[in-house]
């Protein structure tokens, strides 16, 4: 079954996964209102995240922006640093060193046009109201900045709920909603960081946390919506 999984998802892009050095992924893929329905494929079942349009849409709202800028802007001014994991191995110190260097410049200046904070607001803001956040990871092959990284729109990623941990079948598949074997770009493990806030079993995607507080604050929103209609009647009905 896992043999034929990874054939069908090769063949829903006609191409293999990615070369070096080349970005496979669109910021935000033409016409990426539209992949928010559940759909299925003849070439492979694929789980689009649902109701990500409305959310997008309440996360402009006063009150769900605020508390949405206030964890976004917290977290990407705070300092970082880069430590060795736990299990590494025996290079030597001058070795280690210089590749936290080059880590510390591919992460300062990630891509052409984004910084670390832009990318990380990037990433936290699509996590904080769909529990998706997305990176492509392209290496570059270059020894001073050895890796480029690119925000995703998390919710054009689809996942595939038969991978297996096989390094060399794709994980996930971007919609970019082009016609023909364009239509999907199949992605490796390794290509794409996938975040998934509040992960579940029952379901390949994360929980965001404007989800959970959807209802609530729609029902405060209009609660005072219906406030200020009726204030504004009473002041009609009083200049009467």
């Amino acid at each position: 079954m896992g043999e034929a999984v990874t054939k069908l998802w090769s063949r829903v892009a006609g191409v293999a996964a990615g070369a070096a050095g080349e970005r496979r992924t669109a910021v935000a893929p033409v016409g990426w209102g539209s992949i928010f329905s559940p759909m299925q494929t003849a070439c492979v079942r694929s789980v689009p995240k649902p109701t990500v349009a409305n959310l997008r849409r309440f996360a402009e709202t006063p009150v769900a922006r605020r508390a949405i800028n206030c964890i976004k802007d917290r977290i990407a001014c705070m300092d970082w640093q880069i430590l060795e994991r736990q299990d590494a191995g025996p290079d030597g110190a001058g070795d280690r060193g210089a590749r936290a260097r080059q880590l510390r410049r591919a992460l300062e200046m990630p891509n052409e046009s984004d910084s670390f904070r832009t990318l990380m607001e990037a990433v936290i803001e699509d996590v904080l109201v769909g529990g998706f956040g997305a990176v492509e990871m392209e290496t570059t092959g270059e020894a001073a900045r050895p890796v480029r990284l690119y925000p995703v729109d998390g919710a054009s990623i689809q996942v595939n709920p038969e991978w297996t941990g096989d390094a060399t079948q794709p994980r996930y598949a971007q919609r970019t909603w082009k016609p023909g074997a364009e239509g999907m770009t199949p992605l490796l493990d390794d290509e794409l960081m996938y975040v998934k806030l509040n992960p579940r079993t029952h379901t390949p995607f994360g929980l965001g946390r404007l989800e959970v507080a959807f209802e609530t604050i729609s029902s405060f929103m209009g609660a005072h919506r219906y406030a200020s209609r009726l204030a504004s009647n009473t002041v009609v009905q009083y200049a009467l």
